[in-house]
């Protein structure tokens, strides 16, 4: 089986500088930055705040080491550089935090403050954070964390292996979900994303913290916190009553319709766990070892569409429910049209796309239906994909609305990027590729550029470039 993956692709530059070492920063927040990523560059941007023309006026020398550059004014009149003024043809030393007016006033004329660019050396020195790995210890195994998860109002750190496992042991014996480090109630729980990449760092720094790989795979069957959980207290039920009063539920905002009945054969416990749906803030139980999706594959964000679907649970005035539509395996959606968000929201390369599409007699579900297939049959290289756990997404997994619109604007980007030039209409076939590709910012506000550069390709230049 072969593997469709991406190939660089040219940007017809002359220059080998990939970072920008310097920039022009207009005053003035309407006007884009400029980036200087040669040794010596020519200049041509907007003059007057009033004019779209461009002209060349001035060019920017690198001198030797990090601090100071020349400009050389090469306008039809006079610049100033922090308010001296240089002559048609003359040049002057600048630094960084220079201002420069692109005339011989300030009225009227776009003002520009130079700024150079931290070398990626320095940049990482000013980065750098120093953790004892003591602080990033699980307090329950005693190891650098796994997964971290934090536990609020408290806001202690464990393995999710373990305190999930924690967390069912105390369900079953105890009134509340207790801390394992302070004994604080615990009233929420949920992923830790930025003290995950710090494990991360500490264990690459040092591989002997590292656990042996079965030890992972124990905690990670353990594992239950997918987002925030919502822990409520035990209390007792009262026999006499069809539902505990209001003051005596959890303090949830809003009602989980499970703990005030039982609805196909289940109600909450009062100190059961509670997920709240990222769509209509409505309360769901959180069932672990139920085979229906409480989380989207694609983003991790709780849904309660399958859910409330599978007990037969619609809207009702205390309870929001979410429609099964919302939250549905991929192989059951259907799309007419191209989302928004396709091509970074380029509305210029979504037109050809289309345009591709009724050329080749083609209909947008029928691309989409394709790729699709070919996606499933894992013939095309996942790795930008846009969605969390690219690689165990299949057909027949739950996404929502937001994940289902990028992984079609996912598939129909291959779609272009694989089409032979001759394929594309005429009037965009001889389109240079932007250096930026789809990474490009320069599209998302200069409607120009957007529509003469190709977008659809891999960067050339930039963080992205690989």
């Amino acid at each position: 089986m072969t593997t469709t993956a991406e190939t660089g692709q040219s940007s017809g530059s002359k220059s080998s500088d990939d970072e920008a070492w310097a920039k022009l920063v207009p005053l003035d927040t309407r006007f884009a930055d400029i980036e200087i990523r040669c040794n010596d560059m020519v200049i041509c941007s907007e003059i007057k705040s009033s004019s779209l023309e461009r002209h060349e006026w001035c060019r920017i020398t690198k001198n030797l080491g990090q601090g100071s550059a020349t400009i050389h004014n090469q306008s039809s009149d006079s610049i100033l550089v922090d308010e001296a003024v240089i002559a048609k043809g003359g040049a002057a030393d600048i630094r960084c935090g220079s201002e420069i007016v692109p005339g011989p006033g300030e009225q009227g004329y776009l003002q520009y403050r130079f700024t150079i660019m931290p070398t990626p050396e320095s940049r990482t020195q000013l980065l750098k954070i120093s953790i004892d790995p003591e602080h990033a210890k699980c307090s329950i195994c005693l190891n650098i964390w796994h997964d971290v998860v934090t536990a609020a109002p408290c806001l202690h750190n464990f393995c999710n292996g373990c305190f999930s496992e924690w967390m069912r042991r105390s369900k079953a014996k105890h009134q509340h979900v207790l801390c394992p480090q302070c004994r604080t109630t615990v009233q929420y729980v949920g992923k830790n994303h930025f003290l995950k990449n710090i494990q991360e760092d500490i264990l690459n720094a040092d591989a002997a913290l590292r656990r042996p790989a079965e030890d992972i795979a124990v905690l990670d069957s353990s594992a239950s916190i997918q987002s925030n959980l919502i822990i409520g207290s035990k209390r007792k039920r009262r026999s006499n009553m069809p539902s505990p009063p209001v003051e005596e539920r959890d303090s949830l905002r809003l009602q989980c319709p499970q703990c005030v009945a039982n609805i196909g054969g289940y109600r909450c416990e009062n100190h059961g766990a509670h997920l709240q749906c990222h769509l209509c803030q409505g309360m769901m139980p959180f069932r672990a070892n139920l085979q229906v999706p409480l989380h989207c594959k694609g983003c991790d964000r709780p849904f309660c569409g399958a859910y409330w679907s599978s007990e037969n649970v619609t809207q009702g005035v205390s309870n929001p429910v979410c429609s099964g539509e919302t939250f549905r395996p991929i192989s059951e959606r259907t799309v007419t049209r191209i989302p928004f968000i396709t091509h970074e929201m380029n509305r210029h390369e979504q037109d050809i796309t289309q345009r591709c599409i009724v050329q080749m007699g083609k209909t947008v579900p029928d691309v989409v239906a394709e790729w699709l297939t070919r996606f499933s049959n894992r013939e095309i290289d996942r790795s930008r994909m846009p969605l969390n756990h690219a690689e165990m997404i299949t057909a027949s997994t739950h996404v929502c609305n937001d994940c289902y619109d990028k992984l079609v604007g996912f598939l129909l980007y291959w779609f272009r990027i694989t089409l032979p030039r001759n394929h594309l209409p005429e009037d965009v076939a001889a389109r240079e590729d932007c250096w930026y590709g789809y990474a490009c910012r320069t599209q998302h506000h200069n409607e120009d550029h957007a529509r003469k550069r190709n977008h659809v390709c891999r960067p050339t230049r930039g963080n992205h470039h690989f």
